[in-house]
């Protein structure tokens, strides 16, 4: 796939996407109208986490970056026959595993529970409710599998536009489920359960018919012993860590979250929605398209396109992190303000999550360039050296973490409430939930560092510089900018007090003086469209 063609595949990717993520802010405020930031509402953002988590884990993640590769060797070097029957038994293979590890989740739900929120354990009305919206949530995780494995399929085939519609369904449910569902049920938080499981099932009907028609829809078949299957299960495993770094990461947030004061699951949850928006729209999209091309790059033996299309991907991921970072650390206060101070979703709400908010963006850049560097490992089906990284990063993360909170809590605690269990003294002081994006931001950094230092090591990867002149004009773009931006929110301070149609108006006016000061300043340095596509 040449660069155009990336680009190309990119776009459709990221402009689909756009509207899912759009769709999922939509749902997002719909939420947070309807219920809050409460004990009630952080049960369900855990019950969803929870499968959420192990779909990107084993599906988007790990079986994702194990799949792709081989599928795309088999479609470019052998017969499509052979590639019907790859398909029928992983579909057979995951749909069983999954089922099985479905039907366990449910069953053993109240332990799951106990396992991701221990500090629930003190409230058995919050605990129960986790548990049963558990209950309603796990099939998701089976339908979303089966989507995923589709998805990997229709990319191969440079299909983009279809897979990233699916998550639009999901938004929609959630949407009516909160909206439309919930106040006609006598538990209201229960109708975002059943939402979750209708999204996944829509989701998995939806592609049915794009797979039927690249001629792939088959007849599921277990095929453990199959020889392809089993080497993409040998590629799974090293990757479970490394292709969801960022998801462990957040789901050992949820169980940190437990401990701190009740509505910090809700306003990390929002914090995420701000993080994936520019990272799903285009982070995402970037590696997802860079994916096949570089295996396709692996398989020819093309070293020189190989590098060319990943400083393609790490330019790109730059140009559009960088300003993403900065608009949302200085407008974080009036968007999350204009967009869900709502209902009951109050003014201490839009304080706490703006925390947050600022402490995972100010990791953004790193999480994109991340989202790119680690397809030109499994391009090369190399997932030890990902999976190695990723332990260290792990175990970087949990250590700040902790280390975080605690600073945060010597710093913000009253003395009289540190004079006692410091457990206890944590559930009461607000705003530690920043400390978890703090550590999330940092240990990013530091598996980004050791992805590049690991790929230059291995050789095939030949940076060509010549065209890494251009990130000047990006940083000179974002410093313009920031100054405008910095400059209309001093002259706007009061964002949480003032009418909902005056928030509205102030924010466009930023957004889109800041665009146009990024875009304007990029151009009058010299950039150009074709610089998306040519060295």
């Amino acid at each position: 796939m040449s660069r155009r063609s990336l680009l190309r595949g990119m776009m459709s990717f990221s402009s689909v996407t756009m509207l899912s993520r759009v769709f999922g802010l939509a749902r997002d405020i719909a939420i947070n109208s309807a219920f809050g930031a409460n004990a009630t509402t952080d049960a369900f953002w855990v019950a969803f986490r929870i499968p959420n988590f192990m779909r990107r884990l084993f599906a988007e993640g790990s079986f994702a970056t194990a799949f792709v590769p081989v599928f795309t060797e088999i479609k470019e070097t052998r017969s499509h026959a052979e590639l019907r029957e790859l398909t029928a038994r992983v579909a057979g293979t995951l749909g069983g595993v999954l089922l099985v590890f479905t039907a366990l989740g449910i069953f053993f739900a109240p332990q799951v529970a106990i396992l991701f929120t221990p500090g629930a354990l003190d409230d058995p009305h919050k605990l129960d409710l986790t548990v049963h919206l558990l209950r309603l949530t796990f099939p998701f995780l089976w339908f979303v599998s089966l989507t995923a494995m589709i998805a990997g399929a229709l990319n191969s085939f440079d299909r983009f536009a279809l897979p990233a519609f699916a998550p639009v369904l999901l938004n929609l449910c959630m949407i009516a489920g909160a909206l439309w569902l919930a106040p006609r049920l006598q538990v209201p938080i229960l109708a975002m359960g059943w939402a979750v499981m209708a999204g996944g099932l829509l989701q998995l009907a939806f592609l049915v018919p794009a797979l039927h028609r690249i001629r792939l829809l088959v007849r599921p078949r277990w095929g453990w012993r199959h020889s392809e299957v089993r080497r993409i299960m040998r590629l799974m495993v090293p990757t479970l860590f490394s292709s969801s770094i960022y998801q462990v990461n957040l789901l050992l947030d949820t169980v940190m979250a437990s401990f701190l004061l009740a509505g910090s699951q809700s306003w990390l949850s929002l914090s995420t929605r701000f993080l994936e928006l520019p990272l799903g729209v285009f982070g995402v999209a970037l590696g997802t398209v860079i994916l096949p091309a570089l295996s396709r790059h692996v398989v020819g033996g093309d070293n020189g396109a190989y590098s060319r299309s990943l400083d393609w991907g790490l330019r790109i991921a730059l140009m559009i992190a960088l300003p993403a970072m900065l608009a949302l650390l200085l407008l974080a206060t009036p968007v999350i303000a204009t967009l869900f101070q709502h209902g009951r979703f109050d003014a201490f709400d839009t304080r706490m999550a703006t925390l947050s908010v600022m402490a995972f963006v100010s990791g953004l850049p790193a999480f994109a360039l991340v989202k790119v560097l680690l397809p030109a490992f499994f391009a090369r089906q190399d997932t030890r050296t990902p999976m190695r990284i990723s332990v260290v990063v792990l175990l970087a993360n949990m250590l700040l973490a902790v280390a975080c909170v605690a600073l945060l809590y010597a710093l913000w605690a009253p003395p009289a409430l540190r004079q006692g269990s410091w457990l206890e003294g944590i559930s009461r002081v607000p705003g530690l939930h920043m400390a978890l994006g703090i550590a999330s931001a940092l240990s990013s950094y530091l598996q980004l560092a050791l992805l590049w230092r690991s790929l230059r090591r291995v050789g095939i990867y030949r940076p060509q510089w010549r065209g890494w002149w251009r990130i000047g004009r990006v940083l000179l773009a974002c410093a313009a900018m920031s100054v405008v931006l910095w400059l209309g929110r001093e002259s706007w301070t009061d964002w949480t007090s003032e009418p909902t149609w005056t928030r509205v108006w102030r924010l466009a006016v930023l957004v889109a003086a800041g665009a146009a000061t990024y875009v304007g300043t990029l151009f009058a340095g010299g950039f150009r469209l074709r610089d998306l596509r040519a060295d």
